[in-house]
């Protein structure tokens, strides 16, 4: 006669069922992203990312436990963000890029980033197909992300889609932003060096002199420069003026000419015909190595740390003030205050935060 159990009891072993197979599931997972082949890895790797990117709650407890297995083996690759307007020439110049590191004998890895739409929600994710010989390279990989409504250029989990790639071993990630203007500058809060991709005529020295984005790039790349030579050259002079502008703020730490400062510099290559690879690669371990020495890059990483840190708290406080019961309970009727013009959107706002805090 089969034994039944009370609802506790089931309910005790369908929990310990389900976390014997969610251990031994990041495990597996665990074990073919550091040790696995080319292809399983590549498996493992967007399997992986995949759980990073979910929102269901129990996917989010696997992903933590997965991203604090793989914590241990991160940190040693090269984190280069690769911003700029739409139409610059990022992907091209990726490609380029990838393919000669490759040839140096790195291992790369591609985060980028596509715009969701506000209309439907969805995105192309169609980056792949703009590079074409890195894609199908066993010894690079590429994963394309919605941004999802996050801002700032990024999706929510590129911090974390990285680490898993540092854990499979590639030694230089690069992570693709959207097309920005002047504020999407999280990616500058996550990589080792930030470059600003700028396209030749893109507009007058004011235009090379605005604040945001331009101030936080330490490498300026003016691409498309085999087009026309002499306004890649113009503009090169521009930017160059420009962020001697914007780097001097009084302080003797920011001058010029101190050699064991990395101070922004402007260079222009054509990534379609691959010329100023080299050049743009060699500025880059000009860079690592200056930061590396002064001890930046590693104050850098854990200033990045801290911020990732609040950043999630920050979303999981807005979370769970949309879920609480009381809060829940309130909005429809707030929201229709609002909408019908009888309350100020800023009382409804403090009315519910102090629900939330149990102060109404």
């Amino acid at each position: 006669m089969p034994v039944t159990l009370d609802q506790p009891a089931q309910a005790a072993i369908d929990s310990e069922v389900f976390s014997m197979s969610f251990k031994a599931s990041w495990s597996s997972l665990q074990a073919a992203i550091l040790q696995g082949e080319a292809l399983p890895q590549r498996r493992a790797i967007a399997k992986a990312i995949t759980l990073l990117e979910s929102t269901r709650a129990d996917h989010r407890l696997q992903a933590d436990e997965l991203l604090t297995a793989l914590l241990p083996h991160t940190g040693n690759s090269f984190r280069l963000g690769i911003s700029g307007v739409p139409g610059v020439g990022k992907s091209t110049f990726i490609e380029a890029l990838g393919l000669y590191l490759i040839g140096l004998g790195h291992r790369v890895a591609v985060l980028t980033i596509d715009p969701s739409s506000t209309v439907s929600g969805g995105s192309i994710l169609g980056d792949k197909t703009r590079m074409e010989l890195l894609s199908v390279n066993e010894k690079a990989y590429i994963r394309p992300s919605p941004s999802s409504g996050t801002l700032g250029g990024v999706a929510e989990k590129t911090r974390e889609a990285m680490l898993v790639c540092e854990a499979a071993g590639f030694d230089v990630v690069m992570v693709e932003t959207v097309g920005v203007g002047q504020s999407e500058t999280a990616v500058a809060n996550m990589t080792d060096m930030f470059v600003l991709m700028q396209l030749p005529n893109a507009g007058d020295d004011l235009q090379a002199i605005k604040k945001g984005v331009m101030e936080l790039a330490d490498l300026v790349v003016i691409n498309k420069a085999d087009i026309d030579p002499d306004a890649a050259t113009r503009a090169r002079a521009q930017i160059t003026s420009s962020l001697r502008l914007l780097g001097l703020h009084g302080e003797p730490g920011h001058a010029h000419h101190d050699t064991q400062i990395w101070h922004p510099q402007v260079i222009q290559l054509s990534a379609l015909l691959a010329q100023g690879v080299d050049s743009f690669w060699g500025k880059v371990l000009e860079f690592k190595a200056l930061q590396t020495t002064s001890g930046k890059l590693a104050a850098r990483r854990q200033k990045q740390a801290l911020a990732w840190m609040w950043e999630r708290i920050d979303a999981g406080l807005k979370q769970a003030f949309a879920q609480h019961p009381a809060v829940k309970n309130l909005l429809p009727e707030l929201t229709q205050a609002v909408l019908e013009g009888r309350m100020a959107p800023s009382t409804a706002a403090r009315n519910m935060l102090l629900t939330h805090a149990g102060q109404a």
